[in-house]
């Protein structure tokens, strides 16, 4: 197969509401880089963290992109490793009166919004997301004003301010339903904030640009992806499946075998025949995919290489500030705990809720 183009009108690029990239790298360029000793003291830290979580009567819940350490303490201490929704739901159904979010900011803040009588805490609140501070609720405003007549529909990844301005919160899992369903309704829809699963929804919705309008914002990690050397390890690995996460670009989607959230990833590698899988996402869900199926091997979708973003290479930089010793300092203190407006909170529920019925009835 040929690169694909992507359509250079398909997402929203004037220059006062487009995501502000330079604000990105500067979040970016903020991050510590990694410690070669941060294994050995995360060793040293687990069970201090594995007790101290008894004592506190807490619960940790995990991303899976989170360090395998953090993945496994959840695991083995009766908490949850998920996507960022069924964290949150999770929280939901323990009766713990501390939550503690590995992952990034706006997980720790669904998690909030949906257990506003609980005391959420995580490892660090510098752990953001591209997605997340690209879509400022200022300028998502601005956005929304231009198109009054489409309803907003946003992805989980972005903060509470732009979910509580929004009518439907939704996760890569269900987007392309709640769009179509929205579509049949007749209604247009307005997306934020990552441009390259709004391109995915729009084309497996069949919607036109003026019934589906796409914020200019993307996931640093998932850019990096590129269908060209896709391409060329297919022809390595011609027995392979490749399982793309839908955040990637459009022209690595294309190429294919299995679109989906992490969850939905995770449930191909097991169900699937093939035996080897390549995988284009953020090399932390390795760790489930070995656990769930331990007899298949597993390779990382090759990314750009040396680039603007290559800090992350197929690794969220942000995803990697949790280790065991914040997490067991967060604790311990009581230090960085969500805290929600909670007028803003009960707004940002109900496009939460909408999603959570929505599913329900499926």
């Amino acid at each position: 197969m040929n690169e694909s183009v992507e359509p250079s009108e398909s997402v929203f690029s004037q220059d006062d509401l487009v995501a502000d990239r330079a604000q990105v790298r500067s979040w970016l360029d903020r991050i510590p880089l990694g410690n070669p000793q941060q294994k050995a003291e995360d060793a040293a830290w687990l069970e201090r963290a594995r007790k101290l979580l008894q004592e506190k009567n807490a619960v940790l819940v995990a991303h899976y992109y989170t360090d395998p350490a953090i993945q496994a303490l959840a695991e083995e201490s009766g908490g949850y490793v998920a996507d960022s929704l069924e964290m949150a739901r999770f929280g939901s159904e323990t009766n713990a009166p501390i939550l503690v979010v590995a992952g990034v900011r706006f997980m720790g803040e669904t998690a909030k919004i949906l257990n506003p009588e609980k005391t959420v805490l995580m490892p660090t609140l510098e752990a953001t997301c591209s997605l997340d501070i690209g879509c400022p609720a200022d300028q998502f405003a601005a956005f929304c004003a231009r198109y009054p007549e489409h309803r907003k529909v946003v992805y989980a990844n972005t903060s509470v301010a732009v979910k509580a301005m929004s009518d439907w919160v939704v996760t890569s899992a269900i987007a392309v339903d709640v769009v179509e369903h929205l579509l049949a309704e007749g209604e247009k829809v307005l997306w934020a904030p990552d441009k390259h699963l709004g391109r995915y929804i729009r084309e497996k919705a069949g919607a036109t640009e003026e019934e589906f309008v796409i914020w200019d914002g993307a996931c640093i990690v998932h850019e990096e992806f590129k269908s060209r050397a896709l391409e060329d390890m297919r022809h390595l690995y011609p027995d392979a499946a490749v399982l793309a996460h839908p955040e990637s670009p459009l022209s690595v989607l294309r190429l294919a075998d299995v679109v989906g959230s992490t969850t939905q990833i995770i449930r191909a590698a097991v169900e699937r025949p093939e035996q080897r899988f390549i995988v284009a996402t953020d090399q932390g869900i390795v760790y489930k995919l070995q656990q769930q199926a331990p007899d298949k091997e597993f390779i990382m979708a090759p990314t750009s290489g040396e680039g603007a973003t290559c800090r992350s290479c197929a690794n969220c930089p942000w995803m990697g500030m949790n280790n065991m010793k914040n997490l067991y300092d967060s604790l311990q203190s009581g230090d960085n705990e969500i805290l929600v407006d909670p007028a803003l909170g009960k707004q940002a529920l109900v496009p939460l809720q909408r999603m959570l019925d929505f599913r329900a009835q499926r």
